[in-house]
């Protein structure tokens, strides 16, 4: 595509009962050197007061909201179709729980402008751990067909110098920047997923359709990492639900996206760490979470991941608030 002026970014950051971290990114957008561009806060049915809030304090990005929390990726598609009903060029997912460096997006949109050749769909910044800025958090990811892991790259990683960009396999949900056109032509992120596994999901579609995904690490983000999980629960910090969408989205992904022979291999896999799962929660007393590795592998099973499967399904079980 020709860009003959600057082209148009929609930043779409999701906020769910998080108006400290919601309200850092937005503050940290606001130092951004790109100027053609625009936030759009979902509020993916927040039960506390942090969209008024916001909307009292910060004016310029537009809000949108939805009466429930509809997930990661149904709701950033909210953002994905207010974008793209309104003709922006790039649309770009940022999660809440980030800060940005000032040239970030430049880098993200330059790269793209700048190599029509290899057919770019997605690129992803280098993101860091927000409270250790010199710790990777993602370089970018590799999927193995063999075994169904989703591995992020160099993840932990200090002191690494990256300065040239290369391709990847899937790109984090964290922080994206894809094109219209490559939204337009595969589809928004599934839906049915609800959160984890969404993000390579869709990176694995946009690849089947010949795109290219890279990772830019000029960009840099700073990542807080799993604000919305991470609350103190009787059984751990990461709530039992996390468990079930984990358990039954990495059999979605073997089902949609691995095929024979590997997939001989894969589901033996994935299934025997599922089962190791549930015997460590299993000998830790932690009942809620081992029933909710077990659903997660029945409903990984049984239910049709490219169907509506509706947001409440078995979340109140988990007591997800």
């Amino acid at each position: 595509m020709d860009y003959s002026e600057e082209p148009s970014v929609a930043v779409i950051l999701v906020n769910w009962n998080g108006y400290a971290f919601t309200s850092q990114c937005i503050k940290s957008l606001e130092a951004v050197t790109y100027t053609n561009f625009h936030a759009i806060v979902v509020d993916n049915g927040s039960t506390d007061d942090s969209l008024s809030r916001l909307e009292e304090e910060y004016t310029y990005p537009i809000y949108l909201k939805s009466p429930e929390n509809l997930g990661f990726a149904e709701g950033n598609n909210l953002g994905i179709r207010y974008a793209l009903e309104k003709g922006y060029d790039f649309i770009l997912l940022l999660n809440n729980d980030t800060e940005v460096e000032p040239d970030f997006l430049s880098h993200l949109v330059d790269y793209m402008v700048e190599h029509p050749d290899k057919n770019l769909g997605v690129v992803q910044p280098l993101i860091m751990f927000n409270h250790d800025r010199k710790t990777i958090w993602s370089a970018g990811g590799k999927f193995h067909k063999a075994s169904g892991n989703s591995q992020t790259l160099m993840g932990g990683k200090t002191n690494v110098d990256l300065s040239i960009s290369y391709p990847i396999d899937w790109v984090t949900g964290c922080c994206m920047l894809l094109t219209a056109s490559c939204i337009r032509e595969t589809g928004l992120l599934n839906a049915s997923y609800f959160a984890y596994f969404e993000d390579v999901d869709w990176s694995l579609r946009i690849r089947s359709l010949g795109y290219s995904l890279y990772l830019i690490p000029k960009a840099k983000v700073y990542h807080e990492a799993g604000a919305s999980s991470k609350k103190s629960h009787e059984e751990g910090t990461l709530h039992p639900i996390v468990f079930y969408y984990t358990s039954r989205n990495q059999l979605f992904q073997i089902r949609q996206h691995i095929r024979f022979p590997y997939s001989w291999i894969a589901w033996p896999f994935q299934l025997i760490k599922l089962g190791l799962w549930m015997a460590y929660f299993l000998l830790r007393g932690r009942r809620t979470k081992l029933a909710a590795v077990f659903w997660g592998i029945r409903d990984g099973i049984w239910l049709n991941p490219e169907g509506e499967i509706p947001v409440s399904w078995r979340r109140n079980f988990f007591k997800l608030r």
